[in-house]
């Protein structure tokens, strides 16, 4: 045969078998490869056998006796915060008394010092009393006493905050005066304290009787 006479073309059904068996041969190739590279992996953080593996972060669980001494600590803790609580319960209670019996000690015994400064006017009056049941007693004598009883019994009142009121002469004021009568006056303006019936007091600057007055108007 002539070299240079041409080879027979292969047919279409013989070139995909060669191709088949090719891939086959690829695949097994890549297959094997893969399996060594398994084998020859080293395990990391194998355990040994028959032990196990324990967390370096994990708490051990307390022990039954270190329970008992937390809970008889927490007992003891909770019974001093309740005796605690009773014994400040307590004085609250005491002081609460102790409060009480002051406040009706000072609304019973109020006017203690100003009854203890006016038995000594009532004693002035009960010695000018006496001396005026003597016949032959000195009449000038018992207007000086009367006039030192009125000015002790002025000092008392002054000293616990009780002030006259004698409006004469003043103008009518209806927060103080209670007018009486009305006198027809020429002298004086209208509207003004012409007479005192009986003179007002005020305590501490509060009024507690108001002056009987008589006050003067416009002649018709």
């Amino acid at each position: 045969m002539n070299p240079e006479q041409k080879r027979p073309e292969q047919q279409p059904e013989q070139q995909g078998q060669g191709d088949e068996a090719v891939n086959r041969a690829a695949v097994s190739a890549y297959a094997e490869a893969s399996a060594e590279v398994e084998v020859e992996t080293p395990v990391e953080d194998s355990a040994p056998e028959g032990e196990q593996q324990v967390a370096p972060d994990e708490p051990a669980a307390p022990s039954a006796e270190e329970l008992g001494a937390a809970l008889a600590e927490a007992r003891a803790e909770a019974e001093g915060l309740r005796e605690q609580l009773l014994r400040v319960h307590a004085e609250g209670e005491n002081l609460k008394r102790r409060h009480a019996n002051e406040l009706e000690k000072a609304h019973k015994f109020a006017l203690d010092g100003f009854v203890r400064e006016l038995l000594g006017v009532r004693d002035s009056l009960e010695l000018g009393h006496q001396a005026a049941q003597d016949e032959a007693a000195d009449v000038a004598k018992l207007r000086e006493g009367t006039e030192l009883t009125l000015k002790l019994l002025g000092d008392v009142m002054d000293k616990f905050g009780v002030a006259q009121v004698d409006p004469i002469d003043q103008p009518f004021d209806p927060e103080f005066h209670q007018a009486m009568s009305m006198q027809p006056r020429e002298d004086v303006a209208p509207n003004t304290v012409v007479g005192v019936i009986q003179k007002g007091y005020m305590l501490n600057g509060r009024l507690v009787r108001p002056a009987l007055v008589l006050v003067s108007q416009q002649p018709a």
